[in-house]
């Protein structure tokens, strides 16, 4: 399915689960009918199931916008108390489209409680309330973190003892009781290799085997081979901080430290702090390796472009980076902020930058890079592998240290899943083609209309 065809589904106000392959376009569909949204004054509550998500998408969490916090089931009394809380209520009450985006990563007894949280504030026994709902994700990418508990057997031994059999958001009632049409995205914006493209879609049917091996065993490094200023790709953060540590320290010149600055109320300001790619305090000197954190269309940088520190702005003091296409760019703050609706609830500002000798894979997802240095010897979760082996454009762009037979495996459950959904996507696209453009027009408008009424 193309984005327009995806578009126009989305602008019908059915509620629509929004997919593809990573670099398929999903964030510019979401972003493309936001603004048809906002134009037409369609309240919209754009939420993310991270943190980090959330900062891209300049939402929150989809559990801070429900009022769940960090709960992991609700009694009645709960569902009462976060049904009576007054923000929660306005928020809910005006939205027409809720959006949740990284939804891969959000387990199934969190959208039921969103669902619950939504039919208890508007009165209506009607999924989400009555809500339009986009979901948006990759279930290859990121799963669920599976809280466990630790339980004592009759031995005295220590178990972990998985909560619930079910991890994946469309294992959840809320999904079923929705029956959300899917919008699987088929173009591909990020990779133009035809090798890594085939070994990418190799591993997403579960399909990898020797002769994608022997193309990516070229890319393995030889012993004591180092790369210039590329980032590594690791899976735990202990490694991550102990590089770019020891990699700033190595150069000797004065670090320039800019501060982050936020307004607005403290729980929400936190949140946005921790999901920033960008660092409370950031230090920098001449030499750096970094990465840009955010998009800028008029200086042309994308969140994931790397370059190195070359200089301080004489007049500002802001740093002056060279990309690796050899442009140089003053790096002026930007702001990312929490917005409900279309008021910004809160804001931080920041250089956009982050040192990029190194980076964990989970902060990698979404981003594009050119090129990375990856460890993926301690892959210890499906998805995680494909997640970091899909960020770079080209085969000649990924340098590999190691790797294990994790990497390249992807969840059987989800594999069966997303034959469903290409299925349903099929059949929707087929079904629509059929109408006529005029009546697609009518339900656009229709819409729009019964959105604006029941604002009233």
């Amino acid at each position: 399915m193309t984005q327009a065809e995806a578009l126009d589904i989305l602008k019908t106000g059915a509620n629509v689960f929004l997919t593809g392959e990573p670099g398929a376009g999903k964030t510019h569909t979401v972003n493309t009918f936001v603004r048809y949204l906002r134009e037409h004054e369609i309240t919209v509550a754009i939420t993310a199931s991270t943190g980090i998500a959330a900062t891209h998408i300049g939402g929150m969490t989809i559990h801070s916008w429900a009022g769940i916090g960090i709960k992991r089931y609700l009694d009645k009394y709960s569902l009462d108390r976060i049904a009576s809380n007054e923000r929660v209520v306005k928020r809910v009450t005006r939205a027409r489209m809720l959006i949740i985006d990284e939804v891969s990563m959000l387990g199934p007894g969190t959208l039921d409680m969103v669902d619950a949280v939504c039919r208890a504030v508007r009165r209506s026994q009607e999924s989400f309330g009555g809500l339009s709902v986009l979901l948006v994700g990759d279930f290859f990418q990121l799963p669920p973190v599976v809280r466990r508990q630790e339980k004592e057997n009759v031995n005295g031994d220590i178990k972990l003892i998985e909560d619930a059999q079910q991890r994946f958001a469309y294992e959840s009632g809320a999904w079923q009781r929705t029956k959300f049409l899917t919008c699987y995205l088929s173009g591909q914006y990020r990779q133009d290799d035809k090798v890594f493209l085939e070994i990418l879609s190799a591993i997403r049917r579960n399909e990898f085997g020797e002769e994608h091996m022997r193309h990516i065993a070229k890319r393995k490094l030889e012993s004591g081979k180092t790369i210039g200023n590329i980032p590594i790709l690791y899976s735990h953060n202990v490694d991550v901080d102990r590089v770019n540590t020891n990699k700033l320290s190595r150069i000797d010149s004065e670090a320039k430290v800019f501060e982050m600055t936020a307004n607005g109320p403290e729980n929400i300001t936190e949140n946005l702090i921790r999901g920033c790619l960008s660092p409370k305090k950031l230090l920098l000197k001449v030499g750096a390796a970094v990465m840009c954190t955010k998009n800028n269309i008029v200086e042309r940088f994308v969140n994931g472009t790397l370059a190195t520190v070359i200089g301080f702005d004489k007049a500002s003091g802001w740093p002056v980076i060279k990309t690796r296409t050899g442009r140089n760019i003053v790096m002026e703050p930007m702001e990312w902020t929490v917005e409900d609706g279309s008021k910004v609830l809160a804001r931080v500002r920041q250089v956009p930058l982050r040192l990029s000798w190194a980076i964990t894979v989970h902060k990698s997802q979404g981003m594009s890079m050119d090129a990375a240095l990856m460890d993926l010897s301690g892959v210890f979760e499906y998805g995680q592998g494909y997640v970091a082996l899909s960020r770079v454009r080209r085969l000649d762009g990924l340098h590999l240290l190691g790797w294990n037979e994790r990497t390249f495996q992807v969840h059987q459950g989800v594999l069966e899943q997303d034959g469903n959904f290409r299925a349903n996507s099929h059949s929707i696209r087929e079904t629509f083609a059929k109408l006529d453009p005029k009546e697609i027009a009518k339900m656009h408008k229709n819409f729009v209309q019964a959105t604006a009424k029941s604002s009233h």
